[in-house]
């Protein structure tokens, strides 16, 4: 039986392509073999080697890609740049802060803060006091509010202001002369007897410790003594010194030392002792001599004596 609309002698596959329902079986045929066609494609290009490129999106480039930085200073009026004098004095505190950090970070332990890094901070004290003071430089500018006050962060202030705070917490004024030119003499003293003790510890210390204790025993007595002869009130660099050389004494050579005062305390606790048993034995032989000496009434001795009239009249 024909189709409508197609002669009787053309092709059965002619024939359904010329119906709607044939036209959706061509359709279908034909996106399966144009998908049987890509893969085989793309089979063969993976067999022979070649290298299949998946090309992905490309999106425009932003303005800021292309963006090229350009000087600050150069953007911003005049009256608002730093002069050439300031950034000079900046660039002078920048590397005098870097040199005291630099020296006092290897001077943490033992703790040398204030013998090692006093001149870093007198330098870096100066640096600082150029900056914040008053005093006009050239062109009668003056870079305090420039470099201190322009900002909330306060940078620099901030900087010095921790230095000064470490400074000041370490008591080094009290190890140093005014003006942070030298070591006090009273520093230079006690560092040279406490290299005499250490010296002396490092000389015994392979051997018997109790001969240590033995040869390093006035040394240390002296550094000790001298110690508490100093002011109450000592840079950390004393401080720490004398704390590690008794450990050292104490608690690795296991060495003691007899303070005079312990002389005193036995005596004064052995009077304290004592006393209860004098104060009653002292009452004790009070007591006796009151019996011993008992008085006789006056009435009792005028009427012995009367009696004694009346025997001799009778």
């Amino acid at each position: 039986m024909g189709c409508s609309g197609c002669p009787q002698k053309s092709p059965r596959r002619l024939c359904l392509v010329m119906s709607p329902r044939g036209s959706l079986f061509f359709f279908i045929y034909f996106v399966i073999n144009i998908f049987a066609l890509v893969n085989c494609d793309a089979g063969t290009s993976l067999a022979s080697g070649e290298q299949v490129n998946l090309a992905l999106p490309r999106f425009p480039s932003s303005p800021a890609d292309s963006f090229v930085p350009l000087s600050l200073m150069s953007s911003f009026p005049e009256d608002l740049e730093i002069s050439n004098y300031c950034l000079e004095l900046l660039s002078i505190f920048s590397q005098r802060y870097s040199d005291y950090v630099k020296c006092l970070v290897p001077a943490a332990r033992p703790v040398r803060v204030c013998l090692k890094c006093y001149s870093g901070y007198g330098n870096l004290l100066n640096a600082y006091t150029n900056i914040s003071s008053e005093q006009m430089g050239p062109g009668n500018e003056s870079c305090r509010d420039s470099l201190l006050r322009s900002d909330r962060l306060m940078l620099v202030y901030v900087l010095f202001s921790n230095m000064k705070d470490l400074w000041e917490k370490s008591n080094c004024d009290f190890c140093i002369t005014e003006k942070f030119q030298n070591v006090n003499n009273e520093t230079t003293n006690f560092m040279k007897n406490l290299n005499q003790t250490l010296s002396c510890f490092e000389k015994y210390q392979q051997g018997n410790h109790s001969e240590l204790c033995k040869n390093c025993k006035n040394s240390y007595k002296e550094l000790n003594d001298l110690y508490g002869k100093m002011e109450k009130t000592l840079c950390i660099d004393i401080e720490d010194a004398m704390n590690t050389t008794r450990i050292l004494w104490s608690k690795n050579f296991n060495c003691s030392l007899p303070r005079d005062e312990t002389v005193p305390v036995i005596a004064v606790s052995s009077f304290m002792l004592f006393l209860p048993v004098i104060f009653y034995l002292s009452s004790f032989l009070h007591s006796e001599q009151k019996k011993r000496k008992l008085i006789q009434p006056k009435r009792l001795k005028s009427y012995t004596s009367l009696m004694n009239i009346q025997d001799k009249q009778s």
